[in-house]
């Protein structure tokens, strides 16, 4: 198990150092749908850590969960774009509610070993 966490969270560190590092310019209309895939990709990581904390891990849940977070988030905000109202805003709640509830189980989690 500790080996998978550590491996999710190096591919993790090292998906955010390279994002960092690439010459990418993207434009200003897109920021917010790539903020809204961040934040999904980010809860499906967070959920993946605490599901194998709990010892049930599913690869193909955490790859389906990950995809369908991250397109659901960017369908939500191009939708209230076409509409002229802030859908982004719920998805904005619903995973950072979500992201932090799933880090204090794992805190929990960490504390108890």
């Amino acid at each position: 198990m500790w080996a998978s966490i550590i491996l999710a969270l190096a591919g993790l560190a090292l998906g955010v150092a390279a994002g960092l590092k690439a010459p990418m310019i993207l434009p200003q209309t897109l920021g917010q749908y790539l903020g809204l895939a961040v934040l999904a990709a980010l809860d499906s990581v967070f959920g993946g850590i605490r599901a194998a904390m709990e010892d049930h891990y599913d690869n193909q849940i955490f790859i389906t969960g990950f995809f369908s977070n991250a397109l659901l988030a960017a369908g939500l905000a191009y939708l209230g774009n076409k509409l002229g109202v802030p859908l982004s805003t719920a998805a904005v709640v619903a995973f950072g509610v979500r992201l932090f509830q799933n880090l204090a189980i794992i805190r929990r989690h960490l504390l108890k070993k």
